[in-house]
């Protein structure tokens, strides 16, 4: 079952897109360093199509996407989650952000228009950072996944 600790509308974390980003609790990474541990607990707001539309009902025209920042627990939920926001509101683009290395067996990239792989690494840095080992994709219509993690990198 996912679960949410809180959202937020931001304007950083998906390039050219007004996001509504929730952020999901039961993280299984425990990445040293964590920014926000206290998304490791099974706390938290239920996340079903139920409170997803009502999120949406009450935010939806305020933004552009939709973003699952984490889920890593439960990956296959976050999808249908993304397919669900598909099928009712077409004209929003779904991203999800995952602390894996890579898809979890059985994730179809196409649920979403984009994925952050990649745990942290505080020495590594965030998306914006040259070194990081964040990779950040834009998925196409076959499922093919762009890196477009240079579009966090400020330029002078």
């Amino acid at each position: 079952m996912v679960r949410y600790h809180n959202f937020d509308i931001v304007f950083a974390e998906v390039p050219d897109e007004v996001t509504l980003a929730l952020n999901l609790t039961r993280c299984p990474n425990r990445c040293p360093g964590c920014h926000s541990p206290h998304l490791r607990s099974n706390t938290g707001r239920v996340l079903d199509e139920e409170e997803l539309a009502a999120l949406l009902e009450v935010y939806g025209r305020s933004v552009t996407c939709v973003a699952f920042m984490g889920g890593d627990g439960e990956p296959q939920e976050v999808a249908l989650l993304a397919e669900a926001v598909r099928r009712r509101w077409p004209t929003l683009r779904t991203a999800w952000y995952s602390g894996r290395a890579e898809l979890p067996p059985g994730i179809v990239p196409t649920a979403f228009d984009y994925i952050k792989l990649g745990a942290w690494i505080e020495a590594l840095g965030p998306l914006s950072s040259p070194t990081t080992n964040q990779r950040f994709y834009r998925i196409g219509p076959d499922g093919t996944m762009n890196d477009i993690t240079e579009r966090f990198r400020r330029r002078n």
